[in-house]
């Protein structure tokens, strides 16, 4: 199996001491990414739980930034060491409890010198603990208890490879995320209107008491960040405002007299905006963000607070002056803001499972690691009737709506984004009320032509519209371009279906106000450019009026099979003449697939009495069918076989022994037909199946009989992650595949001297007029540019006034004689 599509911010990145590589947490393993491809290197698996925590080992030194060790937690209650450069496991630490977060002080403070003994590894976890605890005194009456408590706060000998007995800092109903400090002095957490702070002790070891403060809030807090060289804590609020607590635990942490007896003024007047008499000197309020604050992080130097929400806007703070710049049009909530140890580069993550490398201080977005786009919302008229879900067979990628009215392109080879397609020019902001449903998607057989149905939602029963659009592309790389707009294809009703021709560039739409329309390229005998070519309306079908619910062509394009509700019309799209009629089904059809060579046909219906039935094309009768809920249908283009998507326990009539229908449930299975059957168990609820051409550009790894499989089943769930799987396998073993063309090295080449400044040099090119202009490629008229920027990062004055006077000079070469 190959799993692909998993999230790439269910917790915080980590970067490499270089800066050259991006540690993600996905799901049970842990990606490693090139900052400077944005291409996936490598990848640390051995954790059987989501992995939520991923720390790098710092570098002692300059020079010993190549060093690739990292500790990771886990949800299986295991922590790891590696050694991610191999990559290699190195130790194990058995906790036995899920680890919802961890942070480890010492390696953040100073090193210890080469002729001490290094001092012994602590880290705090925020564990979830959900064993009972049994009653001392049984014949006690039991009394009404509040909720348990399972978030707890532990610390752990990493040395010893154990749990420091009975430590428990902290109890909470549900675990909460560790912050620590740059500095590994300090670290806490939310616990709903107040802040846990802790000091680290100097010298660590499992008994030592800490100290701890307490910051209240009149609201739910999300967030936390400290200042990394000052007593300066900043956290963030449900309600969209920033508290900063300077000065928090003078009279706590400190270690003078003065500080430890108590001296200084409680009075209120003195410690503005500080609550409850609480350990600080200050608090002070900053509200932009109108929803809850995700973000919160310092600048390295401390002069600076970046913040982020779910407006999906980047806002840079000045910390003295309260003045803010924005890095707007993210397009996305934000989760995590993480800076690295180049300072030059950060890193941001976002809802979209999209992780941005920034050049900093500019903000400018220099890479993204796309992950799949997860799921978008729909209103509940439109749930269970989208198409949102096309593949592309013979190039292995699949076609996804995506939360702002965008398509994405998403290769399932290499378990990456290739592209989006904005399907409807809408300034969308994250949180916006839902006003265009993207209702369908559709791909060429090529994967060279893609249609998409939209619908503009009515305001109070206005200005409703249904759009139809087919889209061109050229490239390899899928940057599709919108070729034709087909406003109400079918009068003001929905577009149940559209399906392309096999060999032509034609396509057939049809609808629930009881049409279909067969629609060809209007430059398709010419063979001029997709791009550039328009698509119009060729026949119109019906059959008494019923609503067509589902279309398709037969392998050779010769036998349009379109649905009327319940009964299965065959048409000759050439001629548009009606040829055949099959069927009855119980319930409405939804979904129709030739299989294989068009000898047979498979078709679901989904109601109070779903059905499976396959007919057979030569005698147009039924062969077989079942009682069955499937979710979704892939049919193989050259083999006579199917697979089919089946809710559980939705079972055959013939099984069910009392008649009695069974609760629908969100798991099923995969059933493969194909000369006998094989079955796999899968969250089925809003899945997907494809079968997928193998390139031969691919090689594999971990392959039993030294024979890679010449086809491949996708599956889809409903979160959008899938597996890719033999489906002639006697065994499902993982496949590592690696595409030969797009493997990257793992150390990238670095830039020295002049190039490590100005960037590289331009290849001199006087024909070609249509180079995209590059920040770091120098201009042919030096000196419009050479003052432009900002001051702080502009080169000296005098170095800027050199150069600006040697560009206006004509250099002569004078002879000494």
């Amino acid at each position: 199996m190959i799993r692909g599509g998993r999230s790439y911010v269910s917790s915080p990145p980590a970067f490499s001491n270089d800066a050259k590589r991006l540690l993600v947490c996905t799901s049970n393993t842990v990606s490693i990414f090139s900052t400077y491809t944005g291409l996936q290197i490598t990848s640390l698996e051995g954790h059987t739980g989501p992995v939520t925590t991923v720390i790098v080992v710092p570098a002692s030194t300059p020079a010993s930034k190549i060093l690739c060790y990292c500790w990771t937690a886990s949800l299986d209650g295991t922590i790891k060491y590696w050694d991610f450069s191999a990559p290699e496991l190195l130790k194990t630490v058995e906790v036995k409890l899920p680890i919802f977060s961890m942070v480890i002080p010492s390696l953040l403070g100073k090193p210890a010198q080469s002729n001490e003994k290094p001092p012994k590894l602590f880290a705090y976890l925020s564990v979830e603990d959900t064993r009972e605890t049994t009653n001392a005194n049984p014949r006690k009456k039991k009394q009404s208890k509040p909720k348990p408590l399972h978030g707890r706060i532990c610390k752990c000998n990493l040395t010893e490879s154990r749990l420091a007995g009975g430590v428990t800092m902290a109890e909470m109903k549900d675990p909460e995320v560790i912050t620590i400090s740059s500095s590994g002095k300090y670290f806490g957490i939310r616990k709903q209107r107040k802040l846990l702070i802790w000091k680290v002790p100097d010298t660590e070891s499992e008994r030592v008491v800490m100290k701890k403060i307490t910051l209240h809030h009149t609201k739910k807090m999300t967030v936390l960040a400290f200042h990394p060289n000052q007593r300066i804590l900043a956290a963030g609020d449900v309600s969209g405002r920033i508290l900063i607590w300077r000065g928090f635990g003078d009279r706590t942490f400190s270690t003078s007299d003065r500080l430890a007896n108590g001296n200084l003024s409680s009075n209120e007047e003195e410690r503005p905006g500080v609550r409850d008499n609480d350990d600080s000197d200050l608090c002070t309020t900053w509200h932009w963000h109108p929803s809850e604050v995700s973000v919160l992080s310092f600048s390295s130097d401390g002069a600076y607070l970046y913040s982020g929400g779910k407006e999906g806007v980047l806002v840079v703070w000045q910390l003295d002056t309260g003045k803010k710049k924005f890095l707007p049009r993210i397009g996305s909530p934000l989760l995590y803001f993480i800076d690295s140890p180049d300072p030059s580069l950060s890193s941001i993550s976002c809802a979209d499972n999209q992780i941005h490398v920034l050049k900093m201080p500019s903000m400018e977005i220099l890479k993204s690691i796309s992950g799949i786009k997860l799921p978008c919302s729909l209103p509940v008229e439109y749930k269970g009737l989208c198409h949102d879900i096309a593949f592309d067979h013979s190039a292995g990628l699949v076609a996804l709506r995506t939360e702002n009215y965008c398509i994405q392109l998403y290769s399932l080879f290499d378990d990456r984004g290739i592209s989006e397609v904005q399907v409807c020019e809408r300034n969308h902001q994250p949180g916006d009320d839902v006003t265009v449903v993207v209702t369908l998607v559709a791909l060429s057989q090529d994967g060279s032509m893609m249609s998409t149905a939209e619908v503009k939602l009515a305001e109070e029963g206005i200005g409703g519209l249904i759009c139809l659009k087919f889209w061109a592309s050229g490239t390899q790389n899928k940057d599709f371009s919108l070729s034709t707009i087909v406003y109400e294809p079918h009068r003001d009703a929905g577009i149940s279906a559209v399906a392309f021709h096999p060999n032509r560039r034609a396509a057939v739409s049809s609808s629930y106000g009881g049409d279909f329309k067969v629609w060809i390229c209007n430059d398709e005998s010419q063979q001029k450019d997709l791009q550039h070519s328009g698509w119009s309306c060729y026949a119109v079908g019906s059959y008494k009026k019923k609503a067509m619910t589902a279309a398709t062509f037969s392998a050779d394009g010769s036998v349009l099979a379109v649905a009327a509700e319940t009964i299965i019309t065959l048409w000759d799209p050439d001629k548009n003449v009606l040829v055949a009629v099959i069927g009855e089904t119980l319930t409405p059809i939804m979904n129709l697939s030739f299989v294989g060579s068009s000898d047979y046909l498979v078709a679901t219906s989904w109601g109070s009495k779903p059905q499976l039935s396959v007919w057979s094309m030569s005698k147009l009768s039924i062969s077989w069918s079942y009682m069955l809920h499937v979710e979704a249908v892939a049919c193989a283009a050259d083999l006579s076989c199917f697979a089919a998507l089946v809710l559980h326990p939705e079972l055959s009539k013939c099984q069910e022994s009392n008649g009695t229908p069974v609760a629908r449930k969100r798991w099923g299975n995969i059933t493969f037909q194909c000369n006998g059957s094989c079955s796999c168990c899968y969250m089925a609820k809003g899945g997907a199946l494809a079968f997928l051409q193998v390139n031969s550009s691919f090689t594999y790894e971990n392959v039993s009989d030294g024979n890679p499989p010449g086809v491949l089943l996708a599956y889809m769930n409903g979160n959008h992650e899938y597996v890719l799987f033999d489906p002639y396998g006697k065994q499902t073993h993982e496949l590592s595949m690696i595409h030969r063309e797009d493997n990257v090295p793992l150390e990238e080449k670095g830039q020295f001297g002049y190039a490590s400044i100005y960037g590289e040099l331009r290849d001199f090119e006087p024909k070609n007029s249509q180079d995209v202009w590059i920040p770091s490629v120098p201009s042919e008229k030096p000196w419009e540019t050479i003052f432009s920027g900002s001051s702080h990062n502009l080169p000296p004055l005098t170095k800027l006034c050199s150069a600006f006077l040697e560009s206006l000079l004509e250099k002569r070469t004078s002879v000494v004689e």
